[in-house]
C-alpha cells in the first residue's frame, strides 16, 4: 500500500506562515516611536522570540507527524531569512544600533549558501550541519539581546550582546566556508560520475 503524501495545508506549514506574518508585526513594533520606547522595544523583542521559537515548533510538528512537504521546505527558509534579515537591517538602518557590515556579512553568507544548495541539488541535498544549527541559535540570541532597550539595562548586558554577536559572526563565516568546501566536493564527485548511456 502506497502512503499518500501529506497535504501542504497542514499545521506545520500553518506555523511557518504565522512566522512570516509576524515579520511585519515585529518591524512595526520595533520602529514605533523611533525605536526609543522601552515598552515597544520589549514588545518587538517578544514578537521576535515567539517567531524564532516557532521555527523549532514547525520543524518538530513536520517530523513527528510526517508532515514534511515541498511547500514547507520552501517556506521555512524564507520565513527564517525574512525574520533575521528584517531584524538585522532595521537595527542597522534606520535605528543605527549595528554597523552596516554586520547584516552585510550575515545576509551575504545566507544568500550564498542558499544559491549553493540550489546548484548542488542536482547531485545531492546538503543538510544543515551542527555548526549551521549553532549559527542559527547564536544569531537569534544576539539579535534578541540587541532588540532589548539596552539603555535601560546594565552596561554588562550590552557587552554580552556584542560577545554573542561576534561569536555568531565567527560561526556564520566558518560554517559558510565549510558549506562551500562540501559543495565543491559534491560538484566534483557528481561531475566524475558517468552520465546515462544513450540507447542503442
Amino acid at each position: 500500500m502506497v502512503n499518500e503524501a501529506p497535504s501542504p495545508w497542514n499545521v506545520a506549514n500553518a506555523v511557518t506562515l504565522v512566522r512570516i506574518a509576524l515579520v511585519p508585526v515585529f518591524a512595526w513594533a520595533l520602529l514605533m516611536e523611533g525605536g526609543d520606547s522601552v515598552t515597544w522595544r520589549l514588545v518587538a523583542t517578544g514578537v521576535f522570540v515567539v517567531a524564532a521559537v516557532s521555527d523549532r515548533v514547525d520543524g518538530y510538528l513536520a517530523r513527528s507527524r510526517n508532515l514534511v512537504t515541498d511547500l514547507g521546505k520552501i517556506l521555512d527558509p524564507i520565513a527564517d531569512k525574512a525574520l533575521v534579515g528584517a531584524a538585522l537591517i532595521l537595527l542597522c538602518w534606520p535605528l543605527g544600533e549595528l554597523p552596516w557590515w554586520v547584516p552585510t556579512i550575515i545576509l551575504a553568507r545566507e544568500l550564498a549558501v542558499t544559491v549553493l544548495r540550489m546548484v548542488v541539488l542536482r547531485y545531492a541535498v546538503m543538510p544543515a550541519s551542527r555548526g549551521g544549527k549553532l549559527k542559527t541559535v547564536l544569531q537569534a540570541v544576539a539579535i534578541t539581546l540587541f532588540l532589548l532597550p539596552l539603555a535601560a539595562f546594565p552596561g554588562a548586558v550590552h557587552v554580552v550582546a556584542w560577545i554573542v554577536l561576534w561569536a555568531a559572526i565567527a560561526v556564520t563565516v566558518v560554517t559558510g566556508v565549510d558549506y562551500f568546501v562540501q559543495g565543491a566536493r559534491l560538484l566534483a564527485a557528481g561531475r566524475r560520475e558517468p552520465g546515462p548511456r544513450p540507447a542503442a
